[in-house]
């Protein structure tokens, strides 16, 4: 009779609550991953900054998990920090999800103490002048913001607070504690199954861009043009022989909503200051002076910070760093956007970048051009000699076959070499956007003190205003010089040409010599 009593009961609880007959399948072993990288929506030109990327990537699991009979909950933990767990998708199962969730609290000293509280644990303390270890059983009564409570045989104490190295130590590690990020999933099994599931969704904290290396040839007309693709994972959780893709373009993107943010795991403790000079700042005793920042990283003319690595691989190519692999990207038609295909499996590692090889043109020519800005300004009469200004160098060329070039050239950041003395020296640094097959491809170098300019305005009159430019070259070969006019114009001493839908003054400045203009803004009558 008891037994059928009891029998009764246990069914009642598991039909009033069903969460009490599941039982729990942890997956912490990923077969297979896929990571493709999708861009910054609002970074349109330039390489990728930041610790926390503003690009996501679209992340494909492959599990195997063995499945009980009935209702299960799967624990699929090491999934990506930046998890939008909306668009998660679960497939493989042999029946569907009925419910998902993303596990937010992770495992750390706070959520030991905030999953403990009243509870019992055993503290540890070490006696700095014997060295002896002592321990005994505490409950925690507060924590852990600001400070952690305990009951211990002599009373109420605030832990690290009692001047001696202390620790607590906890007899199992909470079941809703995860040590990484974990997506939980409910489903129904009729019977006992090994399945092959493939777990699929998009994730914040990742970017890519790529990072140009131009070298200038002795001829002064041609370059090498070398590209990086660089993976960005700002996340703390890193994926190990990823079949790895960038996508390059502009997809659409809707607004991220905001991650789960579990408590923090990092545990802060706060103890009232003793009455020691060496613990109080305010009683005279100065703080000691704050550590020297870092060193600059070092930029090395492949145009990235130089690697330290551990062993003495070499790529086998001479402009290849240590450490490097010398894989190169394979693009791909992906509809109107272009895909980039990492022939290799590689380790997208937490809070890391990582460069794969994906551009390598040799003598691509292009034309030096140094260049100058105007806005339009007022005619002073205390002014009629300014000083001059620097031109912009420039390297200008057509993304065509013909030029060397001929393929799409995503955005990123592009780094400038030339050799002077037999040394490759730095010349300059800029931002390149997205640029297609026949577009122009130009990138700035820096000013130049040896190519210079000043425009001088003249009185002007009702209807006119006029200006003079005169541009001297103190080198010792003729120099390209372009400077667009945004204005109308009434008239010009030279020819000018169209450039991108304006005005625009190009000169050969001979050698050692100058070049002047002479020209005059059409002004609008007031209304």
């Amino acid at each position: 009779m008891r037994i059928g009593y009891a029998l009764a009961a246990l069914w009642l609880m598991l039909a009033v609550n069903p969460a009490a007959s599941q039982v729990l399948v942890q997956s912490d072993k990923i077969d297979a991953i896929s990571v493709t990288l999708y861009r910054d929506p609002g970074r349109n030109e330039g390489a990728a900054k930041g610790n926390w990327p503003g690009g996501y990537a679209l992340i494909t699991e492959t599990r195997t998990i063995t499945l009980p009979a009935g209702r299960s909950t799967i624990r699929f933990a090491g999934v990506s920090e930046g998890m939008m767990p909306e668009t998660a998708i679960v497939t493989g199962l042999p029946r569907r999800v009925n419910e998902k969730n993303r596990d937010a609290r992770l495992l750390g000293p706070a959520t030991l103490i905030d999953a403990y509280l009243k509870r019992r644990v055993t503290i540890r303390r070490t006696d700095r002048a014997t060295g002896r270890t002592t321990t005994g059983e505490a409950v925690i009564q507060a924590g852990p913001n600001g400070g952690v409570v305990l009951t211990t045989a002599e009373g109420v104490e605030a832990l690290g607070c009692a001047g001696l190295p202390e620790a607590l130590s906890y007899p199992s590690v909470p079941e809703d504690l995860a040590a990484k990020p974990t997506l939980s999933v409910v489903t129904d099994t009729a019977t006992a199954a090994t399945a092959t599931v493939q777990l699929s969704y998009l994730a914040q904290g990742f970017d890519w861009s790529a990072h140009y290396v131009a070298r200038v040839a002795d001829d002064g007309d041609t370059l090498d043009l070398f590209a990086w693709l660089t993976v960005i994972n700002g996340g703390s959780q890193g994926f190990a022989a990823a079949n790895t893709n960038a996508v390059a373009g502009a997809p659409n993107k809707e607004a991220d909503h905001p991650l789960p943010k579990g408590p923090e795991p990092a545990l802060h403790l706060r103890c009232w200051p003793m009455d020691i000079t060496s613990t109080h700042p305010r009683w005279g005793i100065a703080s000691p002076p704050p550590a020297p920042p870092p060193p600059p990283e070092v930029m090395n003319e492949s145009g990235m910070a130089d690697i330290i690595v551990t062993g003495n691989y070499r790529g086998a190519r001479a402009d290849v760093p240590v450490g490097v692999s010398v894989m190169t990207a394979e693009q791909e038609e992906l509809g109107d956007l272009k895909l980039y295909h990492v022939p290799e499996p590689v380790t997208v590692a937490a809070m890391s970048r990582k460069q794969v090889a994906m551009i390598d043109r040799k003598k691509v020519r292009f034309d030096r051009v140094y260049t100058g800005e105007f806005e339009e300004f007022d005619y002073d009469a205390d002014d009629d000699d300014p000083e001059s200004e620097a031109a912009t160098r420039v390297l200008r060329t057509e993304n065509l076959e013909a030029k060397g070039l001929g393929l799409p050239l995503p955005a990123g950041g592009i780094a400038t070499f030339e050799r002077v003395s037999g040394e490759s020296l730095l010349l300059g640094e800029s931002n390149l956007a997205d640029r297609a097959i026949g577009d122009e491809v130009e990138f700035g170098t820096g000013e130049s003190s040896d190519v210079r300019y000043k425009i001088v305005a003249r009185r002007p009159s009702e209807r006119r205003k006029p200006y003079k430019v005169i541009v001297t070259n103190a080198r010792s070969t003729p120099e390209t010089f372009e400077l667009v006019i945004p204005y109308k114009l009434a008239s010009t001493s030279a020819k000018m040409i169209e450039r991108k839908g304006r005005k625009a003054w190009r000169v050969i400045v001979p050698a050692n010599g100058e070049a002047k203009l002479d020209f005059t803004l059409k002004l609008e009558p007031e209304r």
